[in-house]
């Protein structure tokens, strides 16, 4: 299965001074399987070393950061000697040895010939934790369920992902609707790789939907195992909110909605709990359009989004037979489907931060806003092919950007002030900025 992040971590490997790497990342999008899959086509040797229920390696890393005596601890764990140049050292699932991900500040300063990757599902609540954390001597990579280009590579659809490298959107209009079976089908299935596979295996929905909830019931079961016994309740009622977060016209987060009375101080924790996992994403409004556009964040205002548009169609118990009735899916839910797919897409854009945007009056309002570190670039998402872009144009007409999007199921087409932008485009044009 072809994954961008490969791309990324073989640049990690040509870089001289390369550090530790740390893959963030929520459960099941992939971690371990890139990490492998990058050490069997890159390194000679690979190290696989899970730290998941691990004694030894508990052990190992109680005693002391002499780096020389935890690789001897890791040979006679693994049974072969560990040559540093033409061996990747994988730790996954780091985060239940918490000296072994303090020991990655000493493999930097002492030993930086190890070649170490790391991962864990639940790394980021780790941090959080008191952890002694290597600050500065790591780098960081994120990993998100398959984009749409990935989903269409993994769909055999290769020609479709070259004809949008190319910008050739004159031909790739001429097949329009091949770009909008494979949308309608990422829309149901998601980007989660074990989802994905199955699905590019049997082209069974039922099979899909049966994996999709599988992966729910086991993000439901890593609540009761990490979370803090007192937080569990609230985490629940949080995370089954979000689909009715997102089908309200304004998707705005409204804790009254988890329960009458509900309070920010309530569920900082648990909000903060999903959103360390990687299971949510938060969207700031920003109270400026304005670079850089962190600086003008209104930290009580948010939208939050899950981190893949298969899972929200399986919360919301979305039926396969939406998929038969032209493109109603788009739709569905007041375009919660579209405008999750959407923010999917632009997490994958490296180097892209994104906000969103409302007037004072609150009666207009940009789906989403994104700080390219030159410009600010305003997006218009649009679930069908009614266009009016009545907040869009005041925003424009008030602020000037160079560049405007609206993205709906229309074709590409450049305006004066608007570049019409079909959803099955969205990430592969973003991804040129």
């Amino acid at each position: 299965m072809y994954r961008s992040a490969m791309e990324q971590l073989n640049k990690w490997k040509q870089k001289t001074n390369k550090k530790p790497l740390i893959i963030r990342g929520a459960r099941q999008v992939g971690k371990t399987w890139l990490m492998k899959e990058f050490g069997k086509t890159a390194y000679e040797k690979t190290v696989y070393i899970n730290f998941d229920n691990n004694p030894q390696m508990k052990e190992l890393f109680s005693l002391d950061m002499r780096i020389d005596r935890i690789i001897m601890g890791i040979e006679l764990y693994v049974g072969h000697k560990i040559s540093p140049h033409n061996t990747l050292l994988i730790f996954d699932e780091v985060q239940e040895v918490p000296k072994a991900l303090s020991s990655l500040k000493y493999f930097n300063e002492t030993a930086p010939e190890y070649q170490i990757v790391c991962a864990g599902s639940l790394l980021g609540i780790a941090l959080h934790q008191g952890t002694s954390f290597p600050v500065g001597k790591v780098e960081f990579m994120d990993l998100y369920p398959l984009s749409f280009t990935e989903f269409m590579r993994a769909m055999g659809k290769e020609q479709f992902v070259d004809l949008l490298d190319k910008g050739d959107f004159e031909m790739a209009t001429m097949f329009r609707q091949d770009y909008v079976d494979l949308l309608k089908y990422y829309y149901y299935v998601g980007g989660m790789p074990e989802v994905v596979q199955s699905f590019v295996d049997n082209r069974d929905f039922n099979e899909a939907r049966e994996i999709q909830e599988c992966i729910l019931a086991a993000y439901e079961q890593d609540f009761s195992k990490h979370a803090p016994n007192e937080v569990v309740p609230r985490i629940r009622m949080l995370w089954n909110s979000i689909p009715a977060q997102l089908t309200k016209e304004n998707k705005k987060f409204i804790y009254g909605i988890i329960k009458e009375g509900a309070r920010a101080k309530d569920y900082e924790t648990a909000l903060m709990w999903l959103t360390d996992c990687g299971l949510v994403h938060k969207v700031y409004r920003v109270t400026a359009p304005s670079i850089p556009l962190k600086a003008y964040e209104d930290l009580k205002a948010f939208k939050l989004f899950l981190a893949d548009v298969g899972l929200l169609g399986c919360m919301v118990r979305l039926n396969q037979s939406v998929l038969l009735n032209g493109n109603e899916l788009f739709k569905e839910f007041k375009g919660a489907l579209t405008e999750q797919y959407v923010l999917q897409q632009l997490k994958t854009v490296k180097g892209v931060d994104t906000y969103y945007w409302t007037n004072d009056r609150g009666n207009a309002e940009i789906d989403f806003l994104i700080d390219t570190g030159n410009e600010v670039v305003p997006i218009e998402v649009k679930a069908e092919t009614n266009l009016k872009a009545k907040s869009l144009k005041t925003f424009c007409e008030k602020y000037n950007p160079k560049m405007a999007i609206r993205t709906s199921m229309t074709d590409y087409k450049q305006e004066d002030w608007l570049l019409n932008l079909p959803l099955w485009a969205v990430e592969k044009k973003l991804s040129s900025f």
